[in-house]
């Protein structure tokens, strides 16, 4: 099988689809050249039609091949959804109008002085991961992966980024951040929504 391709550079998304990947016995690459490339504007309402704008835009670059893009972040209850597609650049003072990235201390930083004080069982929250794959400029499938989980009053855990140092998963009873990418695959948003991907991908 071809590597697949990723349109990203963030390092914490290709570790985290690498380690979905591996058990699979696939290889997942950065788009070629990526860096080089024109930018996509991620300005869409929704994790799905964000993902479908960067996987739309970067498949443009490489004729005939399947490229994937994902949009993924954290919703938390009691912020009424919120930092949701905003979750990248939250700390910034107008998340909504940067397409910058905001360092992950600040945005899980803003999240603690959001729930400070509130109590374990209103802290409930989840990551959301949508893949879109997409060939010359067009979607051709959509993939949706959750992982529900509660956001803890201190990080925990030095692995993952983001929110993971945040987010503790029940079932495990662990952070993201305390996991390997491998093990991370396996309850992970991403890795839900990758494993529904290359169910598709086999048929293919």
């Amino acid at each position: 099988m071809k590597p697949i391709l990723i349109a990203t550079s963030n390092s914490g998304k290709l570790r985290d689809f690498a380690g979905a990947a591996q058990s699979h016995g696939v290889e997942v690459k950065s788009v070629p050249g990526f860096s080089s490339l024109p930018r996509a504007i991620e300005d869409g309402p929704t994790f799905d039609s964000n993902a479908r704008k960067k996987a739309e835009h970067y498949s443009r670059f490489l004729s005939g091949e399947i490229v994937l893009a994902d949009d993924s972040g954290l919703e938390i209850d009691a912020l009424g959804g919120a930092p949701g597609v905003h979750s990248a650049r939250y700390a910034a003072e107008k998340p909504h109008r940067t397409e910058t990235n905001t360092d992950d201390e600040a945005n899980n930083a803003r999240v603690l002085r959001q729930l400070k004080g509130m109590p374990r069982d209103r802290r409930t929250g989840r990551f959301v991961c949508v893949i879109a794959a997409a060939r010359d400029g067009q979607t051709v499938a959509t993939f949706r992966g959750e992982a529900e989980g509660i956001i803890l009053d201190r990080p925990r855990g030095s692995g993952g980024f983001g929110y993971d140092p945040l987010f503790y998963f029940p079932q495990i009873q662990k952070t993201f951040a305390q996991l390997a990418p491998e093990e991370k695959a396996r309850y992970s948003h991403r890795g839900a929504a990758f494993r529904k991907f290359l169910a598709w991908y086999d048929q293919k």
